[in-house]
């Protein structure tokens, strides 16, 4: 046999450090990013805070909007357009306050300065997403007791068998049934989540890629079939194995390593907020809805110049780190500058899609979805799921995290109304009720239908719980 040289091209999937580092400033809440701020300012000799750089407020954010997005080109600041004593006096018109972000309310809950946010968990998380699909409420209680055995890593620790078990004698189900709904609760971000196993968790990740990805289909055989075994036999144990070639054996496992063996730990994993920090702010000028970024959405560090041009200009090791260095710093800026595009872009659509809730409250929120928003930006779902996760915006009605802006939906007959709606015009009725005869389940259900919403008794029960509403027994009270 002759020995010879070849040069092949092969294309793989990977994620390089800049957008690994993307996805994660994608996901970080205000007070993360400035975190991380603090952090590279002080490892990276190259960084420095800007010289207009001050705490974290609202009264500084000057981002232009694009039109064509839905919302207008001014922003608080923007003496060439508006002042605040506009906005001031439109917010009084109707009814609101801006030193007041509730309107009528007196509490202090909704001053972003003083509202502690609880860490958001995994579980969280899923619960959230699995609200906003079309499941019936038997599959949504299969997908509960599903979410509720997974670990913060992501894993399903426990047996499909035990939770069937589990779920006797309230909820009857075989495993075939357990295990569709499993499939969906797979697809949730982060992708990964709901694998009994590292195979299995890899092999879903997998799953998302599009199929022309090189190696794929050799990186799930591998997943699912020797992943455990992979350190001892290495590229050429692979190769073996699989009956390929050496290079095809390197390329899937490379992409394999590309993958999160731990996903769930992308959740509720990092610092998480004290109180609540807008990214946002959405006001109204003239009847329009606006919006426009927070100052500290936008980098306020900056790259030292003088640092920069030594960089280019020195040689050796001190050149190199100071090369490094810079590319860093660069990278960090981009990203932070990207995250703050694709929120206001989230945002913006967020405006267009629930102008009614802005005016008039939960009970014009209409059913809306990661997708429907994902397929109006042209982004993918986890995109949207990490532009929107722990992040709030300062409106005339307070402070609202992003998330509350999704909801799911009901067939109404005449359209769809959202379940937090629902909820809300449960809570009116119970509110107004006779205390010396509170309405019960059923008579919520009538009044609902007498008012254009078919709900069923049983969905009545279970948003009253939802919101942690006794039942008509527990609330008579006699005045």
């Amino acid at each position: 046999m002759k020995q010879h040289l070849t040069a092949t091209q092969t294309q793989q999937l990977a994620l390089t450090p800049q957008l690994r580092q993307a996805l994660a400033v994608l996901q970080m809440s205000a007070t993360e990013l400035e975190t991380e701020l603090a952090s590279a300012v002080e490892s990276n000799p190259l960084l420095e805070w800007a010289e207009d750089a001050r705490p974290l407020e609202l009264a500084d954010a000057n981002v232009r909007n694009d039109p064509a997005e839905g919302a207008t080109s001014a922003a608080p600041g923007d003496d060439e357009n508006w002042n605040s004593e506009d906005v001031r006096d439109e917010w009084r018109e109707s009814g609101e306050d801006w030193n007041r972000p509730g309107g009528a309310r007196d509490d202090d809950d909704d001053n972003p300065a003083e509202r502690q946010v609880a860490e958001e968990s995994l579980q969280d998380h899923l619960r959230w997403q699995l609200g906003l699909t079309t499941l019936s409420d038997r599959d949504q209680e299969l997908g509960l007791a599903l979410i509720d055995a997974i670990d913060d890593d992501g894993y399903l620790r426990e047996t499909l068998e035990a939770i069937v078990a589990s779920l006797a004698p309230d909820i009857t189900v075989n495993e075939d049934e357990l295990t569709a709904v499993l499939h969906l609760v797979q697809q949730f971000d982060p992708v990964g989540c709901g694998g009994s196993s590292l195979g299995e968790c890899l092999s879903i990740q997998l799953r998302r890629l599009p199929d022309e990805t090189p190696g794929a289909a050799l990186a799930r055989r591998i997943a699912e079939e020797a992943i455990e075994r992979l350190p001892k036999i290495g590229i050429d144990g692979v190769a073996r194995q699989f009956g390929c070639r050496p290079a095809e054996a390197e390329q899937a496992v490379a992409l394999l390593r590309t993958l999160d063996p731990r996903p769930g730990s992308q959740i509720g994993g990092i610092a998480h907020d004290t109180y609540v920090v807008p990214d946002a702010v959405i006001w109204r000028q003239r009847g329009l809805w606006q919006a426009a970024l927070a100052g500290h959405a936008r980098p306020r560090v900056m790259i030292n110049q003088e640092y920069a041009h030594m960089a280019g200009s020195t040689s050796g090791q001190d050149g190199q780190y100071l090369k490094g260095c810079l590319q860093e710093a660069r990278w960090l800026l981009k990203n932070i500058e990207q995250r703050g595009e694709t929120l206001l872009r989230v945002v913006n659509c967020l405006i267009r899609e629930q102008s009614g809730f802005l005016e008039f409250g939960q009970q014009a929120l209409r059913p809306l979805t990661l997708r429907e928003v994902a397929i109006q930006l042209e982004l993918h779902e986890s995109t949207i799921s990490r532009a929107i996760a722990r992040k709030y915006v300062r409106t005339p009605r307070g402070t609202i995290a992003l998330r509350d802006f999704f909801a799911s939906g009901i067939d109404t007959g005449a359209g769809e109304a959202s379940s937090i709606a629902i909820q809300s015009m449960i809570r009116d009725l119970i509110d107004a009720e006779n205390p010396r005869k509170p309405l019960s389940d059923a008579a919520l259900a009538d009044k609902l239908k007498q008012a254009g919403i078919p709900v069923a008794r049983r969905t009545v029960a279970k948003y009253r719980e939802a919101m942690h509403i006794p039942a008509s027994g527990q609330r008579v009270r006699l005045v």
